[in-house]
């Protein structure tokens, strides 16, 4: 079978190609390959512009036709690429020869030697990556979850006012406004966002060991650090780690894939919630023309956008763990673990993609049922009495606390004629009896 959706072992690009085709500029083979010889070609340059003396006499004009190389990157020069690692066994070094092609093209086949000048191959992968660990974040995540939060916050405006009944351990509790609990979710993810924008994307740049060995023993007069981190931090947009390995020691990459897992943890909460106020019947949804909810019932429609959602950051979160904690740790200088392990980026980001998307289309169908929320709070007028009794602990009342347990334990059902009762039996002033009246669980809802 050729691969296609229909085919791929992996739902990301199967089941859920759709949602998830415009991660393939980033995390795709193809897209290895491309930034691979963007940071080729950009560092050529970057010795030629130093410059080096051997490169003093390239004309500058051909600059942009280099640049042309990654700019119009193929999948013809992808698949060049890939032919050539048939023979040498090595991704890297196919690049390399790739563009030493490229160079012959250009006739200046003299300066091909100056191509992976004084590199390893960490060098190449470790800023290929996270500059397309950046760009896919900024051009993809981001955009996501601005939408997200964006319906958010247009559902904590309009539900500002609506009381709700709350519960926590699972049991009716003091009242809140719907519109709250939602900022309760902006709140938590704006705050989880700033912190994993404050991470830096971290990237190493020292040849074979970190030491710029090569570089040092051909150019000794160069300060080649002070080169490294303007390649790295200023034309690369990076940010490059001043002492390394062989690779990266992805201490920040683990940093970001915590913060990624926290936030999806956060949405996780959310479609929890969202799903339990679904089956209380605070929401109904919204249903197209033809869809089915259930094989059996067809009565049903049930909360699967939610659902979906969840499973996805289960598994995402599950490898932004491993990831955080596999790739901090390589043997002495390195090992090849890294390697394997650092090429599946684009899973996690897939499968937090397909949940963001599917969370936004559960939000979408949400209708609000006021009549099952008011419902709720009507039946449930024993949760007032938090209220009753700490106004009689501000008068000075006996034992306010075990009066009302009294009062909300012994009767199987509490409602607004019950409290009228009980506080007319209350040794308070009239005006205290006429403050705890006014109060009922729709208007218990704090500030």
């Amino acid at each position: 079978m050729s691969l296609s959706p229909l085919s791929a072992i992996s739902p990301i690009d199967g089941r859920y190609h759709n949602a998830t085709a415009q991660l393939a500029g980033y995390f795709s083979e193809y897209a290895l390959i491309k930034y691979r010889v963007y940071v080729e070609i950009e560092y050529f340059i970057a010795l030629c512009e130093h410059p080096l003396p051997q490169l003093q006499n390239f004309d500058r004009n051909i600059t942009e036709k280099l640049r042309n190389i990654y700019k119009n990157f193929s999948e013809v020069d992808a698949q060049s690429i890939k032919d050539i690692e048939k023979v040498t066994n090595h991704d890297v070094k196919a690049v390399e020869y790739f563009i030493k092609q490229e160079f012959d093209k250009l006739n200046i086949a003299e300066y091909k030697e100056f191509i992976h000048f004084g590199l390893t191959s960490q060098d190449i992968n470790n800023t290929a990556i996270p500059y397309s660990f950046k760009l896919a974040l900024a051009d993809v995540y981001y955009p996501l979850f601005d939408e997200l939060i964006g319906v958010l916050k247009v559902y904590a405006a309009d539900w500002e006012k609506i009381p709700m009944l709350a519960h926590t351990h699972g049991q009716p509790a003091s009242p809140s406004r719907l519109g709250k609990e939602i900022q309760v979710f902006v709140e938590r993810l704006e705050n989880q966002l700033h912190l994993l924008k404050q991470v830096p994307y971290s990237a190493k740049f020292g040849g074979a060991t970190g030491n710029f060995n090569a570089h040092n023993i051909a150019y000794g007069s160069i300060d080649w650090k002070t080169f490294g981190n303007n390649f790295v931090d200023n034309i690369l947009g990076l940010k490059r780690s001043q002492f390394t390995t062989q690779i990266e020691h992805y201490d920040n990459f683990a940093a970001q894939c915590d913060a990624l897992k926290r936030i999806n943890n956060i949405l996780i909460d959310l479609d929890r919630d969202m799903w339990s106020y679904i089956s209380m019947n605070y929401f109904k949804q919204k249903i197209k023309a033809g869809e089915v909810g259930s094989s059996a019932m067809p009565h049903k429609v049930n909360p699967i956008d939610f659902e979906n959602s969840e499973g996805n950051l289960g598994l995402a979160n599950a490898i932004f763990e491993h990831l955080a904690a596999k790739l901090p740790v390589s043997r002495l200088q390195r090992d090849l673990t890294d390697s394997t392990v650092l090429r599946n980026i684009g899973v996690p980001i897939g499968h937090t993609v397909i949940a963001m998307k599917s969370t936004i289309k559960g939000l979408n169908k949400l209708l609000l049922n006021e009549g099952a929320i008011s419902a709720d709070l009507e039946a449930n007028w024993a949760v007032v009495a938090e209220a009753i009794q700490t106004i009689l602990r501000r008068e000075g009342y006996p034992n306010p606390y075990e009066a009302l347990k009294e009062l909300t334990r012994t009767n199987t059902h509490i409602n607004a004629h019950t409290i009228a009762e009980f506080v007319h039996t209350l040794q308070v002033s009239d005006s205290v009896k006429e403050e705890i009246k006014k109060v009922s669980p729709s208007n218990y809802t704090g500030i």
